[in-house]
């Protein structure tokens, strides 16, 4: 069974509950008790938050090879050996499905004294998996607290960002004080760009049913976990398939089912599956200009994917909330003389914010993208009339403000 671990982040630093909710991915849920759950790097993980730490632990262990490989098909496809997780009071990491048939061997980071292991109380616990009486030892095929810290982008110092941001634009630090934590998560490419095809004149709800059933058709089987079947994401070659267009209609895609098989066996055709990684180390130009040759890809998804898992921060993905944001917010000239998002328009805003915020202007932007949307008017951090030995907890669930309401009083305050 997983094993809680942690590692110190302050809330201004990241914030889950915003985070992992605001149209980056589509994979991560959360739970009654705050918890959130998805996959990354192959593996199942299940997150929380404190005020002054991260909590994490990996379910399984797996890596790719021990996950239950799957035909390219649409057709089920269940192996009776894979591994079902129930989630108890007290984890003991000693105990894991035999019928996984995986092999365990000591971790470097388990035998290292200073990692720690946590109780469900949050009590500090020695590692026993390297002692003489552990039968089984598990085995990390990474680092997991590198492998999360990563995806997070936690060597940025957010908070610096944010001061550099506030002196830089007095709107940004209006709504900044009710949103911090905000950052970019570094995704996969492959899930990064296949998610946003099926963004396409679509919502974050409708989107994340369309993504976990294009995982379930075509990811490969991994765990069962408290009565839910975990899945990777797919492999480029899967999309690729005979079928995949056929099939996704028939699961609700719609026009999008063309533009995933299409975009797929287009990268397979002229490129390889490692194609789109190796885009990290190109020009933002370069890169942006190969990602429009794909089917169902624009310039906005084509930024999404710039700034989201190809390491080009200073990207500005607008769409029709950002274009909302430039009018309404910094009264953007000549940008509401047409109906439609133009090309000259887009590169306008894009300038814009690129100009006022610097390198890592993408990162700001999704601040304020958050801020707009209304699933998170009750998750601002109430700051008014609050002396520090009255401050809540971000991430208990409070009655606050709206990030519009919120700003109007600051605005009287003024």
């Amino acid at each position: 069974m997983a094993h809680w671990r942690r590692f110190t982040c302050k809330p201004a630093e990241l914030r889950l509950d915003i985070t992992l909710a605001c149209g980056q991915s589509f994979r991560w849920k959360q739970n009654q008790t705050g918890e959130w759950t998805s996959v990354l790097r192959g593996q199942v993980w299940t997150l929380k938050q404190t005020d002054t730490e991260v909590h994490y632990k990996v379910h399984g262990p797996f890596s790719q090879k021990t996950s239950i490989k799957r035909t390219c098909t649409s057709k089920r496809t269940v192996n009776p050996k894979m591994i079902k997780i129930k989630c108890e009071p007290d984890t003991d990491i000693t105990k894991f499905n035999a019928a996984s048939s995986v092999k365990h061997e000591c971790d470097p980071e388990i035998m290292n004294p200073s990692s720690e292991l946590l109780d469900t109380t949050g009590r500090r616990t020695l590692s026993k998996a390297c002692g003489e009486s552990i039968k089984q030892k598990l085995v990390y095929n990474q680092d997991h607290e590198k492998v999360l810290k990563n995806y997070f982008q936690l060597d940025i110092s957010l908070e610096k960002l944010y001061k550099h941001w506030s002196l830089q634009d007095p709107h940004f630090k209006k709504i900044a004080t009710h949103f911090p934590g905000v950052r970019i998560l570094r995704q996969d490419p492959v899930e990064n760009l296949f998610s946003f095809i099926c963004s396409s004149n679509n919502h974050i709800s409708r989107i994340s049913g369309m993504v976990e059933r294009l995982c379930e058709a075509y990811g490969d089987q991994l765990l069962e976990l408290d009565g839910r079947v975990y899945y990777s994401f797919p492999r480029v070659e899967a999309l690729a398939a005979d079928g995949v267009e056929k099939t996704l209609r028939e699961k609700g895609f719609g026009y999008r089912a063309k533009y995933i098989s299409e975009t797929a066996r287009r990268i397979i055709q002229f490129h390889s599956a490692d194609w789109l990684m190796s885009l990290r180390d190109r020009p933002y130009e370069e890169a942006h200009s190969q990602l429009v040759t794909l089917q169902g890809v624009g310039s906005k998804v084509a930024d999404c994917v710039c700034l989201m898992s190809l390491d080009k921060p200073g990207t500005i993905p607008v769409d029709t909330h950002v274009w909302q944001i430039a009018a309404r917010d910094y009264k953007v000239t000549n940008i509401n003389k047409t109906k439609s998002l133009t090309t000259a328009t887009y590169k306008q805003i894009a300038d814009y914010f690129q100009q006022l915020w610097g390198e890592y202007a993408g990162w700001a932007h999704s601040v304020l993208f958050s801020a707009d949307l209304k699933q998170f008017e009750k998750q601002a951090v109430k700051t008014e009339k609050t002396s520090p030995d009255q401050v809540k907890s971000p991430m208990k669930r409070s009655k606050v403000s709206s990030s519009k309401t919120a700003t109007k009083r600051l605005k009287k305050q003024l």
